[in-house]
Protein backbone atom coordinates (compact mmCIF):
# COMPACT_ATOMS: atom_id res chain seq x y z
CA UNK A 1 0.00 0.00 0.00
CA UNK A 2 1.56 3.30 -0.85
CA UNK A 3 2.33 6.11 1.73
CA UNK A 4 0.35 9.53 1.55
CA UNK A 5 3.11 10.87 -0.07
CA UNK A 6 3.60 8.47 -2.74
CA UNK A 7 -0.06 8.90 -3.07
CA UNK A 8 0.17 12.17 -3.72
CA UNK A 9 3.05 12.06 -6.39
CA UNK A 10 1.28 9.26 -8.17
CA UNK A 11 -1.74 11.00 -8.45
CA UNK A 12 -0.31 14.60 -8.81
CA UNK A 13 2.32 13.82 -11.28
CA UNK A 14 -0.24 12.02 -13.58
CA UNK A 15 -2.45 14.76 -13.31
CA UNK A 16 0.52 17.07 -14.38
CA UNK A 17 1.74 14.51 -17.13
CA UNK A 18 -1.83 14.71 -18.42
CA UNK A 19 -1.81 18.60 -18.97
CA UNK A 20 1.85 17.98 -20.56
CA UNK A 21 0.52 16.04 -22.83
CA UNK A 22 -2.81 17.35 -23.85
CA UNK A 23 -0.55 20.74 -24.18
CA UNK A 24 1.12 18.58 -26.65
CA UNK A 25 -1.39 17.34 -28.95
CA UNK A 26 -3.18 20.76 -28.82
CA UNK A 27 0.24 22.09 -30.22
CA UNK A 28 -0.49 19.98 -32.73
CA UNK A 29 3.03 19.71 -34.42
CA UNK A 30 3.80 15.98 -33.64
CA UNK A 31 2.56 13.55 -30.79
CA UNK A 32 5.25 11.49 -28.57
CA UNK A 33 6.76 8.59 -30.23
CA UNK A 34 4.66 5.76 -28.16
CA UNK A 35 1.40 7.42 -29.61
CA UNK A 36 3.07 7.50 -33.24
CA UNK A 37 3.17 3.74 -32.97
CA UNK A 38 -0.10 3.19 -31.41
CA UNK A 39 -1.38 5.65 -33.88
CA UNK A 40 0.60 4.18 -36.77
CA UNK A 41 -0.27 0.22 -35.95
CA UNK A 42 -3.88 1.38 -35.59
CA UNK A 43 -4.05 2.37 -38.95
CA UNK A 44 -2.22 -0.37 -40.42
CA UNK A 45 -4.40 -3.04 -38.56
CA UNK A 46 -7.79 -1.23 -38.65
CA UNK A 47 -8.26 -1.39 -35.11
CA UNK A 48 -9.33 1.06 -32.83
CA UNK A 49 -6.69 3.30 -30.65
CA UNK A 50 -7.91 2.27 -27.48
CA UNK A 51 -7.40 -1.56 -28.19
CA UNK A 52 -4.06 -1.13 -29.54
CA UNK A 53 -2.87 1.43 -26.80
CA UNK A 54 -4.08 -1.76 -24.68
CA UNK A 55 -2.23 -4.57 -26.38
CA UNK A 56 0.89 -2.45 -26.79
CA UNK A 57 0.81 -1.16 -22.80
CA UNK A 58 0.84 -4.82 -22.16
CA UNK A 59 3.28 -5.84 -24.08
CA UNK A 60 6.33 -3.01 -23.06
CA UNK A 61 4.58 -3.59 -19.23
CA UNK A 62 5.65 -7.76 -20.11
CA UNK A 63 8.84 -6.66 -21.09
CA UNK A 64 9.84 -4.43 -18.42
CA UNK A 65 8.51 -6.94 -15.94
CA UNK A 66 10.76 -9.54 -17.54
CA UNK A 67 14.13 -7.15 -17.05
CA UNK A 68 13.04 -6.90 -13.11
CA UNK A 69 10.73 -3.40 -13.69
CA UNK A 70 7.47 -4.63 -12.13
CA UNK A 71 4.48 -3.22 -12.26
CA UNK A 72 2.21 -1.46 -9.81
CA UNK A 73 -0.86 0.45 -8.99
CA UNK A 74 1.31 3.42 -10.76
CA UNK A 75 1.39 1.33 -13.27
CA UNK A 76 -2.28 1.22 -13.69
CA UNK A 77 -3.04 5.03 -12.22
CA UNK A 78 -0.74 6.02 -15.09
CA UNK A 79 -2.54 5.04 -17.78
CA UNK A 80 -6.09 5.90 -16.28
CA UNK A 81 -5.02 9.12 -14.69
CA UNK A 82 -3.18 10.66 -17.83
CA UNK A 83 -6.00 9.25 -20.66
CA UNK A 84 -8.69 10.39 -18.22
CA UNK A 85 -7.03 14.44 -17.99
CA UNK A 86 -6.04 14.47 -21.74
CA UNK A 87 -9.52 13.38 -22.91
CA UNK A 88 -10.92 15.83 -20.68
CA UNK A 89 -9.01 18.84 -21.53
CA UNK A 90 -8.98 17.67 -25.38
CA UNK A 91 -12.25 18.12 -25.54
CA UNK A 92 -11.97 21.54 -23.47
CA UNK A 93 -9.21 23.32 -25.74
CA UNK A 94 -9.09 23.50 -29.26
CA UNK A 95 -5.94 24.04 -31.96
CA UNK A 96 -4.76 27.87 -32.00
CA UNK A 97 -4.45 28.60 -35.78
CA UNK A 98 -1.35 30.85 -35.31
CA UNK A 99 1.41 28.79 -35.80
CA UNK A 100 3.03 31.00 -32.64
CA UNK A 101 0.75 30.15 -30.40
CA UNK A 102 1.37 26.39 -31.57
CA UNK A 103 4.74 26.96 -30.73
CA UNK A 104 4.45 28.15 -27.06
CA UNK A 105 2.11 25.42 -26.11
CA UNK A 106 5.21 22.97 -28.00
CA UNK A 107 7.90 24.70 -25.92
CA UNK A 108 5.36 25.03 -22.70
CA UNK A 109 4.66 20.95 -22.95
CA UNK A 110 8.13 19.94 -22.09
CA UNK A 111 8.66 21.10 -18.35
CA UNK A 112 5.36 19.77 -17.39
CA UNK A 113 5.51 16.53 -19.50
CA UNK A 114 9.05 16.62 -17.23
CA UNK A 115 8.15 17.03 -13.83
CA UNK A 116 4.84 15.33 -14.40
CA UNK A 117 7.07 12.20 -15.11
CA UNK A 118 9.74 12.44 -12.69
CA UNK A 119 6.75 12.90 -9.52
CA UNK A 120 4.69 10.07 -10.92
CA UNK A 121 7.60 8.18 -11.39
CA UNK A 122 9.17 9.30 -8.14
CA UNK A 123 6.24 7.78 -6.02
CA UNK A 124 8.06 4.25 -6.95
CA UNK A 125 4.29 2.67 -7.25
CA UNK A 126 4.81 0.77 -10.80
CA UNK A 127 5.67 3.04 -14.28
CA UNK A 128 3.42 3.10 -17.21
CA UNK A 129 4.47 1.34 -20.51
CA UNK A 130 6.70 3.59 -22.24
CA UNK A 131 8.79 4.94 -18.63
CA UNK A 132 9.08 1.19 -17.92
CA UNK A 133 10.28 0.26 -21.12
CA UNK A 134 12.65 2.64 -20.71
CA UNK A 135 14.05 1.98 -17.04
CA UNK A 136 14.12 -2.16 -18.22
CA UNK A 137 17.44 -0.76 -19.49
CA UNK A 138 18.65 1.32 -17.26
CA UNK A 139 21.20 0.23 -16.29
CA UNK A 140 22.79 -0.09 -18.73
CA UNK A 141 21.81 2.88 -20.64
CA UNK A 142 21.13 5.46 -18.53
CA UNK A 143 16.76 6.77 -18.80
CA UNK A 144 17.48 9.97 -20.49
CA UNK A 145 18.77 8.17 -22.89
CA UNK A 146 16.86 4.64 -22.84
CA UNK A 147 13.62 7.05 -22.66
CA UNK A 148 14.76 8.63 -26.26
CA UNK A 149 15.42 5.20 -27.66
CA UNK A 150 12.04 3.70 -27.12
CA UNK A 151 10.20 7.20 -27.93
CA UNK A 152 12.42 7.34 -31.51
CA UNK A 153 11.86 3.79 -31.79
CA UNK A 154 7.99 4.29 -31.34
CA UNK A 155 8.14 7.06 -33.53
CA UNK A 156 9.99 4.88 -36.35
CA UNK A 157 7.80 2.17 -35.99
CA UNK A 158 4.55 4.55 -36.20
CA UNK A 159 5.77 6.59 -39.19
CA UNK A 160 6.49 3.34 -41.02
CA UNK A 161 3.11 2.21 -40.51
CA UNK A 162 1.22 5.14 -42.06
CA UNK A 163 1.39 7.75 -38.74
CA UNK A 164 2.41 11.24 -38.92
CA UNK A 165 5.55 12.59 -37.52
CA UNK A 166 6.53 16.09 -36.64
CA UNK A 167 8.97 18.48 -34.84
CA UNK A 168 7.07 17.73 -31.36
CA UNK A 169 7.69 14.43 -32.32
CA UNK A 170 11.56 14.91 -32.78
CA UNK A 171 11.55 17.10 -29.66
CA UNK A 172 10.40 14.44 -27.27
CA UNK A 173 12.74 11.81 -29.03
CA UNK A 174 15.85 14.32 -27.87
CA UNK A 175 15.14 16.24 -24.98
CA UNK A 176 12.21 14.65 -23.11
CA UNK A 177 14.26 11.91 -21.24
CA UNK A 178 17.40 14.03 -20.59
CA UNK A 179 14.45 17.14 -19.03
CA UNK A 180 13.12 14.25 -17.14
CA UNK A 181 16.48 13.47 -15.61
CA UNK A 182 16.46 16.68 -14.44
CA UNK A 183 13.61 17.25 -13.19
CA UNK A 184 14.07 14.47 -11.26
CA UNK A 185 16.65 15.63 -10.01
CA UNK A 186 15.49 19.44 -8.69
CA UNK A 187 12.48 17.46 -7.13
CA UNK A 188 15.32 14.95 -5.16
CA UNK A 189 13.21 11.91 -6.75
CA UNK A 190 14.43 8.11 -7.41
CA UNK A 191 12.50 7.30 -10.50
CA UNK A 192 14.16 3.71 -10.54
CA UNK A 193 11.30 1.53 -9.92
CA UNK A 194 13.30 -1.55 -8.83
Amino acid sequence: MPSARQGALLVGGCLVLGVGVALLLTADLGSDGYSTMVNGIALATGLSFWVVNAAVGVVFVAVAAARGVRPGPGTVAQVFLVGITVSVLLDAWAIPGGLGLRVALLVLAFPVLAAGIAAYLGSNTGAGPTEAAALAYDPPVPFRWSYSVVQGGGALVGWLFGATVGVGTLVVIVALGPLVDLGARLLRLDVHQT
